[in-house]
């Protein structure tokens, strides 16, 4: 175990970036069930900032953070498959905004040594969403249309780059020409500028009237409805993310009347319900960024104590990639 004092980020209130204060925790020793990890790097994510401002209650205090990665120190009498100095990874156990931290086994996975801490932390909970969306909510099949949100965020590049390895056409939009040149790079073959043109009309214009099969939308309230009427009949709408807000409530008819349209709104801790299936996952991922075929963008890295910083340039969406924190 590192001789650091364990210091991470401590929430007491719901608010903005400034009630997250870096702190003094307590040290970590490991139940007979549990390890204890020192962490390399942390994700930073947007569930992180719904449990900041209570959108997700927790129970204060509370230190966030879902996903990392790094390598046990300590390990409980109890637990069997991991040990002292193994590299691990997760996506789904709070308190990753510190130094150390226990953790449940069923949580972790092996990172393979050809694969950097620093890559497997920026993949798992994003990377994990692609690989879910794209496999089990709507599997992809060759010579489908795809239409995919926010497509130089950290799911949307990885979510591009898996659809083309299914076959699909990608369509994407983002919101300037950085962000453009970055999603024609992971393979987007119609990228849209959003902000510049109506997205759904330009849709139409490349494709025709309701051409897209499924729609992956993580932003939320701002593009929903529009999403809805570039759907083919029978076509899924999969609502995975609050980025601009919440959906508002939508009536069943609704979704009768734009051609017997599917709702889906998911969230990866359902499709990652199993330790089995949460490996099986992370080995694909793993699989695809060893072979060369899934690039993983580290937009930013923030130094823990400026985990605010970090959150507030996740929420303007001033990012590209993935947001890293470094403890």
């Amino acid at each position: 175990m590192s001789d650091r004092p364990n210091r991470g980020i401590s929430i007491t209130e719901t608010g903005g970036p400034e009630v997250l204060v870096h702190d003094d925790l307590p040290e970590p020793t490991p139940s007979p069930s549990q390890v204890v990890v020192d962490i390399a790097y942390a994700g930073v994510n947007f569930i992180d900032t719904y449990h900041r401002i209570g959108l997700y209650p927790m129970e204060f205090p509370f230190t966030p953070g879902l996903e990392g990665a790094g390598t046990i120190s300590a390990v409980g009498d109890d637990v069997e498959g991991f040990a002292v100095g193994d590299r691990v990874a997760w996506s789904g156990s709070i308190g990753s905004y510190a130094v150390r931290k226990p953790a449940e086994p069923d949580t972790l996975v092996h990172v393979p040594d050809d694969v950097p801490l620093k890559t497997a932390a920026a993949v798992m909970l994003q990377g994990l969403t692609a690989h879910y969306l794209s496999t089990d909510t709507f599997p992809i099949r060759p010579g489908q249309n795809v239409l995919i949100h926010a497509g130089a965020g950290g799911v949307g590049l990885l979510l591009i780059q898996i659809a083309k390895l299914k076959g699909a056409e990608v369509f994407t939009t983002v919101g300037n020409e950085e962000k453009a040149l970055l999603a024609k790079g992971a393979g987007g073959d119609h990228v849209i500028l959003y902000r510049d043109v109506d997205f759904a009309a330009e849709v139409t214009d490349i494709a025709g009237h309701r051409p897209i099969d499924v729609v992956y939308d993580g932003v939320g309230k701002t593009t929903f409805e529009e999403g809805i009427s570039v759907l083919k009949p029978r076509g899924m709408m999969v609502t995975f993310g609050n980025a601009s807000g919440p959906v508002d409530p939508v009536s069943p008819l609704d979704l009768m009347r734009n051609g017997s349209l599917f709702l889906t709104r998911p969230t990866l801790f359902d499709y990652v319900a199993t330790p089995a299936e949460l490996r099986w996952r992370a080995t694909d991922l793993f699989a695809w960024i060893e072979g060369g075929d899934l690039d993983v963008r580290i937009g930013a890295t923030y130094p823990l104590a400026d985990a605010g910083a970090a959150q507030n340039a996740l929420e303007s969406r001033q990012t590209t990639g993935k947001v890293l924190l470094v403890p």
